[in-house]
């Protein structure tokens, strides 16, 4: 692989993660555990309002393979492989879940200096065709994606964005759902870990004239708590505490709450991830 411009998909990524990343509104466990022979085995447990539900999955390294296997509890086994380097400076990704035989698809990625381009296909009888493709350097990218239905032959997306990284901040402008929204967020990262930072982010869609301003930040109090918080001009209010309880271990707590009706009930989220 290549330290070129990075896929489509990582333009405003850094800015996104930091606002959305671990803030969670319901129960959420999980367990992790490696053995000697280098399989991962993973056991998640959600609660959302009144259903439960959770999966067991089983992650296995072997040379430049990776291979994820998941199942749910609606007996739902879903299945990834990646090759690394299948084909030099390429990623192949084989996903499909069954019963459904339908939800079959393979993904190519190919990295180069100043170049990267991506190609999804569905494997269904009437396939859709993803493409995206970004041109320049770690520090500057142009980049755009769009979508194609073989069906009926109409594009079902076009997006198109533009990003600035230096190594202590990162600026992106994303002009997306064809033509009709646009987003351009900041991030800027305050220590050498990248832990604390504030970040930025107005985005419109121009049909209803809709704007959303979001302000947000990270901080690291020592270096196993952290806590996150973010306000938008709708006037919802989200934090988060996570803690590190012992090595990669983590607890996360956080909560939303809209300040313009302080009389409805605000959203609390907890998570617990053991991995022993």
């Amino acid at each position: 692989m290549t330290s070129g411009p990075g896929l489509f998909s990582d333009i405003g990524k850094k800015a996104k993660d930091l606002l959305t990343r671990d803030y969670i509104s319901d129960p959420k466990f999980s367990v992790s555990t490696s053995s000697v022979s280098g399989v991962t085995l993973t056991s998640t447990a959600t609660k959302k309002g009144g259903l439960s539900s959770g999966n067991v999955g089983a992650v296995y390294k072997y040379k430049n393979t990776l291979i994820d296997v998941k199942l749910d509890t609606e007996s739902n086994i879903a299945t990834t492989l990646t090759f690394t380097d299948l084909v030099p400076s390429t990623k192949t990704i084989a996903s499909f879940k069954l019963p459904d035989l339908k939800s079959g698809k393979v993904e190519v990625q190919y990295f180069h200096y100043h170049a990267s381009l991506t190609s999804a296909v569905a494997l269904s009888e009437t396939p859709t065709v993803d493409v995206s493709a970004t041109i320049g350097t770690p520090t500057f990218v142009i980049g755009a994606e769009a979508g194609y239905e073989t069906s009926s032959g109409k594009i079902t997306k076009y997006t198109a964005g533009i990003s600035i990284n230096k190594p202590d901040s990162c600026a992106s402008i994303v002009l997306g759902d064809k033509g009709d929204s646009i987003r351009a967020s900041y991030i800027h990262h305050l220590d050498a870990l990248k832990k604390s930072g504030a970040v930025g982010e107005i985005s419109r869609r121009f049909s209803t004239n809709e704007n959303t301003f979001t302000v947000g930040g990270s901080y690291a109090i020592d270096s196993l708590t952290l806590v996150k918080a973010k306000l938008n001009n709708h006037g919802k209010l989200g934090a988060l505490l996570q803690h590190e309880i012992i090595p990669k271990s983590l607890v996360t707590m956080s909560t939303e709450l809209d300040t313009r009706a302080l009389d409805r009930t605000p959203k609390f989220g907890l998570a617990l991830a053991l991995k022993p």
